[in-house]
């Protein structure tokens, strides 16, 4: 498993830094490729400078996003409940333009999939919490923190959009944030929004670099990955780790401008719903493990066990089954059935090589 998560955040770090490319070019009519290499180098000498330095970049990155969506929020509630200038009261986009499930229950669950995969990453904080000085505590809060944030910006937000604009007036490829700014007569929307977006960009690569470099860095720790990873520099930093993780998002990088409609896609494809196949892998050992483990030594405990973490698994299969009858995932399914399976594969051949179990693939 760990192998499998390892690679879909390598080419998670690849793709965010050509989406950054891309946001770059709004203001600067450079090349696609050199804007891509430029962030790769950006936040991989980050990484490789310190922890601290990460966390600093994270700080920084999560209050300009965070104080976006507040500004968002206020500014849209104020429109809303008809307290700026020239607007009263009106919920009518609730329910017009075709009323409640215009396009149908099943647009619903087509929509999920694109839903889960942006809540994807959500775990990192987890991981960044395990280096601090009281691991234990600050799980438990950046987990509670998670929950919160995603029902008050993400939700929130998204409500006060749906609100705001009819559902049916915005473009195929525009940003309904952007609309809802203009509708709100906020000036310079496009700009704003493309500055937040690059900020949200350089946060998920920021962090996809971080937690690439962590996985590695603990397979080579448990004997599963080359023991040359596991050094780490004078600051603490597992630089080796971090410069091989980087290294695949480079050659992504180089994909993406070499053989863009081929192997980039093939890599972006294969590894879309492996992060789905970890998840699943997750919810059934921590139902397994739970059982385990006497109660007195469980310090951060799972609410509602086992009955949120079986509605998990339920729920996770539902996505992935929904994703084979949906047109435009498919593909991604079968590719990432595909990586599932080599890894798998090679799992085996190197437990027969080497005549003994290798602890979690």
């Amino acid at each position: 498993m760990g192998w499998l998560y390892w690679y879909f955040w390598v080419i998670v770090v690849g793709f965010e830094a050509v989406a950054g490319g891309k946001v770059l070019n709004y203001w600067f009519p450079a090349p696609l490729w050199l804007c891509s290499l430029c962030l790769m180098v950006l936040m991989t000498t980050t990484n490789l400078f310190s922890v601290s330095s990460f966390g600093e970049f994270e700080f920084w990155f999560a209050g300009i996003k965070v104080a976006t969506i507040v500004i968002f929020l206020g500014v849209g509630t104020a429109f809303v409940l008809g307290f700026l200038p020239g607007h009263g009261m009106d919920l009518a986009n609730l329910s017009a333009h075709g009323g409640f499930f215009p396009k149908g229950v099943g647009a619903v669950f087509a929509a999920i999939v694109v839903v889960i995969f942006s809540m994807v990453g959500a775990e990192v904080v987890t991981i960044a919490a395990a280096e601090s000085r009281d691991p234990q505590r600050a799980i438990q809060r950046a987990t509670n923190s998670v929950v919160a944030r995603i029902a008050i910006f993400f939700v929130g937000s998204v409500f006060l959009v749906v609100v705001i604009l009819p559902w049916d007036s915005v473009e195929l490829g525009a940003s309904p944030y952007v609309a809802a700014l203009k509708h709100l007569g906020l000036p310079a929307a496009a700009q704003i929004m493309n500055a937040v977006v690059l900020t949200a960009v350089l946060s998920c690569l920021n962090s996809g670099l971080y937690t690439a470099s962590r996985m590695l860095f603990v397979l080579a720790d448990r004997r599963e990955a080359p023991a040359l990873l596991v050094k780490v520099s004078r600051r603490g930093v597992p630089h080796i780790a971090i410069l091989c993780s980087s290294a695949v998002g480079f050659g992504c990088v180089v994909m993406a401008w070499l053989a863009p409609g081929t192997v980039f896609l093939f890599l972006l494809n294969s590894s879309g719903a492996v992060i789905l196949f970890v998840y699943l892998l997750i919810a059934l050992s921590q139902i397994v493990l739970r059982r385990r483990t006497p109660a007195e030594k469980l310090r951060v405990k799972m609410w509602l066990f086992p009955a949120l973490s079986i509605l998990t698994v339920a729920g996770i299969i539902a996505v992935l089954v929904q994703m084979a009858f949906d047109s435009t995932a498919r593909t991604q399914l079968w590719l990432s059935l595909l990586s599932w399976s080599v890894v798998v594969a090679v799992y085996f051949v190197a437990k027969v090589a080497t005549r003994r179990p290798l602890r979690g693939v």
